[in-house]
């Protein structure tokens, strides 16, 4: 487990001092816009450094990393309903979703609106959700007003906290790194779990 943690802890300092960088608004944009459409590290991991490092501008890089999300999303949505053969399969190939991906259909049918907050909010992979949207024609419209709101309350919820905390919680972060990151890891374990089992 050492190695595991010492790699972890290497890409943790890298991101921390990639967080002090003029550019680092810039990349959180590119990470949050590709996540919501086909890359699978979630923004988070690099909103929570700026949230730690940068508290004051917690609340400005949340809004940073909502637009470029909402905005992936609509790409993602461009993936499903044009280039789904071309690349929309590799994609849900990769994460290997094919049966969740299909099931994701009747839950629009049911409630699309709800589904893709539901999505957006939580760890559940949202790629799925943005593709599949794009596939099964759902209303434009309601991908992007349900990515606003749930998008938005996601990384707003975890700057907040930063805002508040500031500085003071990254001794706790130091301190308690192995434990978050498996907590981490669980969290994303679950999303896909969701999908297979409970979506």
């Amino acid at each position: 487990m050492k190695p595991i943690f010492g790699w972890l802890r290497r890409l943790k300092d890298w991101v921390e001092a990639f967080a002090q960088k003029p550019s680092a608004g810039w990349m959180l944009f590119v990470i949050a816009f590709t996540e919501s459409s086909f890359f699978p590290i979630p923004p988070d991991v690099l909103l929570i450094a700026l949230g730690v490092l940068l508290p004051k501008k917690a609340f400005r890089y949340a809004l940073i990393c909502s637009v470029g999300s909402v905005l992936g999303g609509m790409f993602g949505y461009l993936i499903g309903y044009q280039f789904f053969e071309l690349i929309g399969q590799k994609i849900i190939a990769l994460y290997g979703v094919q049966q969740q991906y299909e099931y994701v259909q009747s839950l629009y049918q049911e409630n699309a609106f709800v589904s893709i907050a539901v999505a957006g909010f939580t760890p559940i992979p949202y790629k799925v959700f943005t593709i599949a949207a794009g596939v099964f024609e759902i209303s434009f419209a309601t991908l992007v007003c349900a990515s606003i709101i749930s998008r938005s309350a996601r990384f707003f919820l975890v700057s907040g906290l930063f805002y508040l905390l500031g500085p003071k919680i990254k001794p706790f972060i130091d301190k308690y790194f192995e434990v978050l990151s498996i907590a981490f890891v669980l969290l994303l374990v679950l999303g896909f779990a969701i999908i297979k089992w409970v979506l």
